[in-house]
């Protein structure tokens, strides 16, 4: 099963992962958050995450971050997906 957790609950959350593009990612992010594009961290996930701690994965409107995350569950990855994405976190700014 994915886990997920909504935007209101990624107060303090530390392995905020951003999978946009280097551009989306630029324009502007959920703060404290690191760009790793989805097809970067796809082909190689060992040089960017471990498996022994938490991720939280986000993308525009949480569909890509929620394939992504199904694809690192599969790989041995605890990725959560923070549903709604980025559109979503910016309704709570």
């Amino acid at each position: 099963m994915l886990e997920s957790i909504s935007v209101a609950e990624l107060n303090n959350k530390i392995n905020i992962i951003d999978i946009r593009s280097v551009e989306k990612y630029n324009n502007n992010h959920i703060e404290g958050a690191i760009n790793i594009p989805f097809d970067k961290l796809l082909m190689n996930p060992n040089k960017y995450l471990k498996k022994n701690e938490t991720y939280y994965i986000y993308c525009q409107r949480g569909i890509q971050s929620r394939k992504m995350c199904l694809m690192l569950k599969n790989m041995g990855y605890k990725a959560i997906n923070i549903n709604g994405g980025y559109e979503t976190w910016m309704l709570y700014q």
